[in-house]
């Protein structure tokens, strides 16, 4: 069965941030382990092009709608590919073919009777492409989000008829696992008790967009066509526009990995459009938190917004994937804060595993002719070091399977920590001295390197260049024989393998001056 995993499609509003990076990293990591457990995954991410914030951004910019947004998403495409992110498909909702799928499921819509006209007043924010709930109106009424003023509309559009799907929408989100983490079901669970309200899927007047079938002068609003961008994103390269095609190659989403503000569109109305039309809703959303920079929201009147490209420079893909992945709970806020950021890199990846890594290779290659030395009684279940490895395994497998980055990640430094401290117990710089110690110290190494070698295969979806360049150093350049879970297995690395001379796997990061 394929593991279907999105990011949202990335509205081209400006150029990827950080906040689009943290999301991206999140299902790259998801992806890669998947794959490493011998499932089929399509990894889709993209853009969403539509919307009259697009066309007055172009114009300001200068430039036509096509052109802006071609230049933008090639943007976001070329920084995935600077990040290593693994996708199978990017999306655009400017592709011919996407206007014909979102026609199609439009259609479907409205055969079920799902769509009305009626008239929508209300106080409109172009940056969130929404109407805001404006409780008491104001002389100039702010977004909440944006903190810029509000627009009043008042206009004919067709509407969706959410309000027929209120069981429907409760059922679902009392499903387990539909929602996560409990956070944002609850945030979905207090929306819906409120009473679903019909919303508008059409502007008027607004030629930046996909034309409503039937309905002259109408234009899809920018979320019911950027939604459906998950379902056309599944075509094959050569497939024709067919909604139905479509979903055999991957529908339902098994996972929705989006920031909590845009929850509501993706929990509630997404799943109703998709009964509507006869389809199933994603099996599962997950609602991340925000990133604030040294306890602040960074933005560009602030100053303080954290360039990717700047950062991946100066720090590498995986310092960033490590510090943001390791310190931030998934689902909770984040805070980069720039010597916390580097302490933890330092700490876990150079001095933790880095250095334990360094000084085992060299042991091992002075004493026991630049080779893995013996075995021995290291093999054994038993051995302290084999325990502690069966236990970081477990722990994270669990982890990634929640998902819980952080707690993965923290299993694996515990894994190195306990080797280094074995290690040092053992002073088997001392203990060579006596030749009747050489081939407890050769155990003792072969165990430590074992462990290093576990903890770098477990590194893999969170770090994976530091994990292959760990196990090149342990020299596997070729990839072991089974699959990745049967590596993960204690007494996988050959005796008497040569090991390469050692060189740091993880530099330490020196930050002069803020990113």
């Amino acid at each position: 069965m394929t593991y279907t995993l999105t990011t949202p499609l990335y509205y081209v509003n400006d150029r990827p941030h950080l906040g689009s990076v943290y999301t991206t990293l999140i299902c790259d990591a998801l992806a890669r382990y998947r794959r490493l457990k011998g499932e089929e995954v399509i990894f889709i991410s993209g853009c969403d092009e539509h919307g009259q914030k697009i066309l007055r951004t172009a114009e300001a910019a200068g430039e036509s709608p096509q052109a802006y947004t071609d230049r933008i998403s090639g943007c976001f495409r070329s920084v995935w590919q600077h990040w290593n992110i693994g996708l199978d498909r990017f999306i655009r909702t400017t592709d011919p073919r996407h206007r014909q799928v979102v026609q199609e499921f439009f259609r479907r819509v409205e055969r079920s009777g799902d769509v009305v006209e009626g008239r929508q007043q209300g106080w409109y924010c172009v940056a969130c492409e929404e109407f805001k709930d404006v409780a008491h109106a104001a002389e100039d009424p702010q977004c909440p989000i944006h903190h810029r003023s509000l627009e009043w509309r008042d206009e004919q559009n067709l509407f969706f008829r959410l309000s027929r799907y209120q069981s429907a929408i409760e059922e679902l989100i009392r499903r387990p696992g539909f929602i996560a983490p409990a956070a944002r079901r609850h945030e979905v669970e207090n929306f819906v008790a409120q009473g679903l309200r019909d919303f508008s899927i059409s502007r008027i007047h607004l030629p930046w967009g996909i034309p409503v079938p039937g309905h002259d002068g109408h234009t899809f609003y920018v979320w019911f066509d950027a939604l459906l961008g998950y379902i056309t994103a599944l075509l094959e390269p050569d497939d024709p526009a067919d909604l139905d095609l479509a979903c055999s190659r991957g529908w339902p989403a098994s996972l929705h990995v989006i920031g909590k503000d845009i929850l509501r569109f993706h929990a509630v109305y997404w799943p109703a459009m998709l009964l509507s039309a006869g389809l199933e809703p994603p099996a599962s959303v997950f609602g991340h938190g925000f990133l604030t920079r040294e306890g602040r929201k960074m933005g560009k009147t602030l100053g303080n917004v954290l360039d990717p490209d700047r950062l991946l420079e100066a720090c590498g893909s995986d310092a960033v994937r490590w510090g943001l992945l390791r310190d931030v709970a998934l689902g909770d806020d984040g805070d980069f804060q720039q010597q916390r950021f580097t302490d933890l890199i330092n700490n876990d990846l150079a001095n933790t595993i880095g250095n334990l890594l360094n000084r085992s290779v060299s042991m091992a290659r002075k004493w026991f002719e630049a080779s893995v030395p013996p075995t021995g009684e290291a093999l054994a279940a038993s051995h302290p070091l084999a325990r502690a490895a069966a236990r970081c395994r477990e722990q994270t497998l669990a982890a990634y399977d929640r998902p819980d980055f952080k707690a993965a990640a923290e299993a694996i430094v515990e894994l190195a920590v306990e080797a280094n401290g074995f290690l040092n117990e053992r002073a088997p710089w001392k203990r060579i001295k006596q030749e009747q110690e050489r081939d407890r110290v050769g155990e003792d190494l072969y165990a430590v390197l074992e462990a290093t070698r576990v903890a770098g295969l477990l590194m893999n979806p969170i770090v994976p260049e530091l994990s292959a360049r760990i196990l090149t150093q342990l020299g596997e350049a070729e990839a072991g024989h089974g699959t990745w879970l049967d590596q993960l297995d204690w007494g996988r690395l050959p005796a008497a393998r040569p090991l390469p001379e050692p060189v740091p796997v993880m530099q330490r990061l020196e930050l002069d001056s803020p990113l």
